[in-house]
């Protein structure tokens, strides 16, 4: 099910982006185009195609059935940094989830956000977010390891290898972030041993998504010597054959 849809809002040179409204004293202007066909329920999601953080936000919402349409900003997009942007963000980063009058930023809070937010309309839906202190915390140790470990390793891996022109790349720099990424997946790797089809357990969860959102980029670069890793090889097979995945996350790296 393709739960949204994409929108590619330029703006030219230094003119401000029209946004929706996100209410109070601060609101800016609603956006206008197929305001007539778009249900109060859509969330919008601001923030590049190609970024990991909108990706994986993307990935969340279809996998809910949350309905959205998603807005271009960042990079070469600008929007960003204009004031009706920088209103709803003051951080100037991608991406942003307005909803209604409630405006989100931090792409792991927009996850548990969009999760707590379908789980209160229907039940079934827990099993991405699952109840419990430990079963929640378990997930929510993923979310946080990939920002304090994962990503700090694979950063200059990933925009060494598909950011930067041959002729500039710093090889000695990627071929240390390619040892410290692998040795950070070997982590998950081993943790799979305990032979359940996702991160933690035979449910997709909000984990996965981060973290498949991240082995997307690692699978996706030319790695020397990379570490043979044969669970965290299957674990990603599996969620390679989702469609949700297939949709925002496979595409090619830019």
């Amino acid at each position: 099910m393709l739960a949204g849809q994409d929108h590619t809002s330029r703006t030219r040179d230094g003119e401000a982006p029209v946004l929706p409204s996100t209410g109070g004293p601060e609101a800016v202007e609603p956006h206008t185009r197929d305001q007539g066909s778009r249900s109060v329920d859509t969330v919008c999601i601001w923030g590049r195609a190609n970024s990991v953080n909108v990706q994986k936000v993307l990935w969340c919402c279809d996998e809910l059935g949350v309905a959205f349409e998603r807005r271009d900003a960042g990079m070469n997009f600008g929007v960003v940094d204009t004031p009706a942007y920088r209103s709803m963000n003051p951080n100037g980063r991608i991406p942003t989830l307005v909803d209604g009058d409630f405006v989100l930023w931090e792409s792991n809070s927009i996850l548990r956000y969009l999760a707590l937010r379908q789980i209160e309309r229907d039940p079934a839906a827990k099993a991405i977010y699952p109840e419990g202190a430990a079963a929640r915390t378990r997930v929510d140790r993923w979310m946080d390891w990939v920002l304090s470990t994962l990503q700090p390793a694979e950063r200059a891996l990933f925009w060494g290898m598909v950011r930067t022109p041959p002729q500039d790349r710093d090889m000695a720099a990627i071929n240390a972030a390619a040892k410290a990424s692998g040795e950070a997946w070997g982590v998950l790797d081993a943790y799979l041993a305990h032979g359940h089809h996702f991160a933690e357990g035979e449910n997709l969860t909000l984990a996965d998504i981060v973290l498949g959102a991240y082995a997307r980029r690692w699978f996706g670069v030319q790695v020397e010597n990379r570490p043979d890793l044969p669970r965290l090889q299957a674990w990603y097979d599996r969620l390679s054959k989702r469609s949700a995945f297939r949709q925002y996350v496979a595409p090619p790296l830019t």
